[in-house]
């Protein structure tokens, strides 16, 4: 991942921390100080940081771990400063099996802070006192760390997307009604979550303003994955398949083949070798590979190998999933069968597709509105 310090992995699941992370110790060892605290008090304050972080990451696990039970695997989990993100490849569809992926976060939770609170009790170690002067040590140090615990798992349950509350909340809903429809409630819900966030953040705490931005955001993202698989359901590779394509031989020089872009309208291409697919080119790796080579040098050895094949019978709806990852923009995909190319597919299409459709169904919508007002 771009950005982000590789930190290791755990039942295949890699953990990154991304680069913005830093921002938050360095942030609060500033504010102690600018505040007056000693260089201890600091230390505490940055370790109380890197433990909740910890905990963070155990979280996600948990999501990651019950996921798998239900053959969703996770790519990688990446720290942030605003918390951990799960790279789930796919969310349960299943209403019961997504609120048991939800709710096993929080669990997480739930189970650090209740540890911590017998642990403490059973060491007879006295409640601290969280007055003005309260100051994080190591006397008061796990009690910190229980709290946050708690407030984690309360904080992760409020009903909008992008937090486990939300999928709790459509979860529930989507046992009753269809899962399009209640996600499209609870992105709505989140929504007006998200404004209320925002407003209070500008009265009483600037942290408030990112948070309902990110629940924004979160919600907005969530409704589109959602409209745009239940737009191609029922829809297959064939229905869309693009026949007319751009193609260019992998002997070919990268001279030749920027000649090839510029008498074409197309900006991907497939690099063919023997009749075979082996790969994909588009103008940006073209480009880069006038920069970085000489322009003898043939196509194949800048090609994109990583192309993803296609069967005609594919589903639209898994071919288009943004939680796997394996659609991306400007990369084509060739539709095989049988061993032989019957066309590609991109992400444009797709998309082209999803406009179509939608227009489709507002103007069958707006015919029956007609219809019932002429009746």
């Amino acid at each position: 991942m771009k950005g982000a310090l590789f930190l290791g992995k755990y039942a295949d699941i890699k953990v990154f921390l991304h680069w913005t992370f830093f921002v938050l110790p360095v942030w609060i060892g500033i504010s102690a100080f600018r505040q007056g605290y000693s260089w201890e008090a600091i230390s505490w304050n940055i370790l109380l940081v890197l433990a909740i972080f910890v905990c963070i990451t155990l979280h996600e696990f948990g999501h990651a771990l019950i996921a798998r039970k239900y053959n969703c695997k996770t790519r990688s989990i990446t720290l942030l400063p605003i918390g951990g993100v799960a790279s789930m490849e796919a969310i349960p569809e299943n209403p019961k099996e997504e609120l048991n992926v939800a709710l096993a976060g929080p669990l997480v939770n739930i189970v650090i802070a209740t540890s911590l609170y017998l642990a403490l009790s059973v060491s007879g170690s006295p409640m601290p006192s969280f007055d003005k002067d309260f100051v994080i040590g190591s006397d008061n140090f796990l009690y910190v760390l229980m709290y946050a615990n708690f407030f984690i798992a309360l904080f992760n349950m409020i009903p909008a997307f992008p937090m486990d509350g939300g999928r709790v909340f459509r979860a529930l809903l989507a046992i009753k009604i269809s899962r399009t429809k209640a996600t499209r409630i609870t992105a709505a819900f989140a929504q007006v979550i998200a404004v209320l966030f925002i407003l209070i953040g500008f009265f009483y705490n600037f942290f408030l303003i990112i948070i309902g931005v990110f629940v924004l955001l979160g919600a907005r993202s969530e409704w589109f994955v959602e409209y745009s698989r239940f737009m191609l359901r029922e829809h297959t590779v064939k229905d869309i398949l693009i026949h007319r394509y751009e193609s260019m031989e992998a002997g070919s020089s990268i001279e030749d083949a920027v000649k090839h872009l510029l008498d074409s309208t197309e900006d991907h291409f497939l690099v063919m070798e023997e009749g075979k697919v082996v790969g994909t080119v588009n103008k940006e790796i073209l480009l880069k590979g006038l920069d970085d080579h000489d322009s003898h040098v043939p196509v194949r050895e800048i090609m994109d190998r990583s192309f993803r094949t296609l069967h005609p019978d594919d589903e639209l709806s898994e071919v288009y999933n943004p939680q796997k990852g394996l659609l991306k923009s400007g990369h084509l995909m060739p539709v095989i069968e049988n061993g032989k190319l019957l066309g590609v597919l991109d992400f444009e299409n797709i998309a082209e597709f999803i406009q179509v459709r939608t227009s489709l169904l507002r103007r069958k919508k707006a015919s029956m509105g007609a219809e019932n007002i002429n009746s």
